[in-house]
């Protein structure tokens, strides 16, 4: 399976849209045998979701996440899990393991408006 994952330097983006990258990572039997990271080609309404459907990706780990965007992720068949925060790499981990759990989103609309390229830093606390 290939999982997309919204990046800001090491740690999982709150705001999977106006992140810097996503990391993609291939897990098969329980083990990363891939990972790259790829620049966000831009946030506009279903572009990321398209976006990350041609590069096979069937999961979206994120922070937070809009109600259109998971609707534009769920007609790609990509699968969300929202809540998530944390180093990339312990992500990784709980992906490996199977553990990884997700939540509710951890913004609301409009709280990312203005993060990533056109902003240095969120409303959210990092950990």
């Amino acid at each position: 399976m290939r999982v997309a994952i919204s990046t800001d330097g090491e740690y999982v983006s709150p705001h999977f849209g106006r992140c810097p990258s996503f990391t993609l990572v291939d897990i098969k039997k329980g083990k990363a045998v891939k990972s790259i990271e790829v620049s966000n080609p831009g946030h506009s309404p279903g572009y990321i979701p398209q976006f990350l459907h041609e590069k096979g990706a069937e999961f979206i780990v994120c922070g937070g996440m809009g109600a259109r965007a998971q609707g534009y992720f769920e007609e790609m068949n990509i699968k969300t899990i929202m809540g998530v925060s944390g180093k990339i790499d312990e992500v990784i981990k709980k992906l490996e393991q199977g553990i990884l759990e997700g939540g509710d989103s951890l913004c609301s609309p409009g709280e990312g408006r203005g993060y990533g390229l056109e902003k240095d830093e969120c409303d959210h606390a990092h950990e």
